[in-house]
């Protein structure tokens, strides 16, 4: 048995084909050439190097140099283009905070468009699901422009990221932004939030009722202020100051309904899952200070109470609860609403998920604003595997990133030519054969 690599035709990754395809039928290329105000030489033909990054990122690139990954065999044949990875990095580097803005915008009206082509969010107008958090992305150069040791202790850098989603869909990203490592949660969160309710009205159909969901760090009075403007409803950690708890402690002992979770939920302070807890409501003013601009907003606040395991063997003398409280202003009773909350963490940080096993996996350049741009670029791509994954089939439509990329982007094929008539030659007995040929129709026909 011998290796060789020497043959021109052959390909690792056909599934470019019909995605790439859907890109380009979204105006990606285009929106890039027409937004894109480098206004360099590096800067040139945005729409060509722009479409480089994503196919190298639909294929799993995680760096720079892995973008040279859609320059092999008979890939070139099958598009026109290709930049090599050197040329993509020093685009990278031309960006400046301005142009990421521009880039943004691009990648929220490819959004848009392929909402419009593929229904990559079913039932979005009646209710939908808009999600915000922030992650922080560990680096190891010291030189990283913005990177600093955050509360989790490593040098990153911290970005935000926001989700919609709709009870029948798996999540689409609607924006992200770039910070430094050390930012604190709060830092251009209500003007991010402010951003994304107008892109989940503007660009993604959500007419009807609208659901932000955020976690402590995200319990200011302004960023709920901004929801409320918008027209759609709040459901926040709240966090556990001396009012919130004397709220709960008036919270009458009657009032504490008893659920049993049909998936255990794993605590993470306890270490311990979780299969009964008690949930209980009451009306609440939050933001009341007149120093902290005093929104006074008065909402539900619904607790969930778990009680404390005691390990010693002489028992307790009185029951002793942990509790967490969400401070909402949505209308759905009061198990729908606890439940609704609870699904946040696991939406967001599925799309993180998808993203650090994937692009995100590293920032890979110096430069800040380069950063930037490769974090929308990643967030954009995976708003292309959704769209892709969707039409394929309904388990690709909410199936994870890397399963995608398993069974319909990294499929070996052999290209072809006659009559003028470039044929892909896939794999005989392909499992996904059926899942490729839908994409693949439904972006060629």
């Amino acid at each position: 048995m011998s290796v060789r690599f020497d043959d021109p035709n052959l390909v690792s990754h056909a599934g470019l084909v019909p995605v790439m395809r859907l890109a380009e039928t979204a105006g990606m290329p285009d929106l890039a050439d027409d937004l894109l105000t480098l206004g360099t030489t590096a800067g040139s033909n945005a729409g060509a190097k722009v479409a480089s990054i994503v196919a190298g990122m639909v294929a799993g690139a995680d760096s720079i140099d892995d973008l040279d990954v859609v320059r092999h065999g008979g890939l070139p044949r099958l598009f026109t283009g290709i930049r090599a990875p050197s040329t993509l990095g020093t685009f990278l580097r031309d960006f400046t905070i301005g142009h990421v803005a521009q880039l943004e915008k691009m990648a929220n009206q490819v959004l848009g468009n392929l909402v419009e082509l593929v229904p990559v969010l079913p039932e979005v107008d009646k209710l939908a699901f808009l999600d915000i958090d922030s992650k922080i992305t560990q680096v190891y150069g010291r030189c990283k422009d913005g990177a600093r040791f955050g509360y989790t202790r490593v040098r990153g850098l911290n970005f935000l990221g926001a989700c919609l989603s709709s009870p029948l869909s798996a999540p689409v990203v609607t924006g992200t932004r770039l910070r430094g490592g050390n930012a604190d949660t709060r830092k251009n969160a209500t003007s991010f939030v402010h951003k994304n309710l107008k892109t989940a009205r503007e660009q993604c159909g959500t007419t009807g009722k609208l659901l932000v969901r955020m976690d402590s760090g995200y319990y200011v009075g302004e960023i709920l202020a901004t929801v409320i403007d918008a027209g759609a409803w709040f459901s926040v950690t709240a966090q556990q100051n001396v009012s919130v708890q004397k709220a709960i402690a008036a919270i009458p002992e009657g009032a504490w309904q008893k659920i049993t979770y049909s998936t255990p939920i794993y605590d993470e302070e306890t270490q311990e899952w979780v299969h009964t807890a008690e949930i209980a409501e009451t009306r609440y003013t939050a933001f009341t200070n007149p120093t902290d601009n005093g929104q006074f907003i008065t909402a539900r606040l619904i607790v969930r109470r778990v009680k404390k395991t005691n390990p010693e063997p002489t028992g307790e003398l009185f029951d002793v609860y942990r509790h967490q409280a969400v401070f909402t202003n949505s209308p759905f009773d009061l198990d729908t609403a606890d439940a609704q909350h609870r699904d946040r963490a696991g939406t967001i940080e599925a799309v993180f998920a998808d993203l650090n096993a994937s692009a995100l996996a590293h920032f890979p350049s110096g430069r800040f604003a380069a950063n930037a741009a490769w974090l929308t670029l990643a967030a954009l791509t995976h708003n292309l595997l959704r769209a892709a994954g969707t039409l394929a089939s309904s388990f690709h439509a909410r199936a994870r990133t890397a399963t995608l990329r398993r069974q319909l982007i990294a499929v070996a094929a052999r290209v072809t030519r006659s009559a003028r008539k470039i044929t892909i030659h896939l794999p005989e007995h392909w499992p996904w054969q059926a899942s490729f040929t839908g994409l693949f129709t439904a972006t060629h026909t």
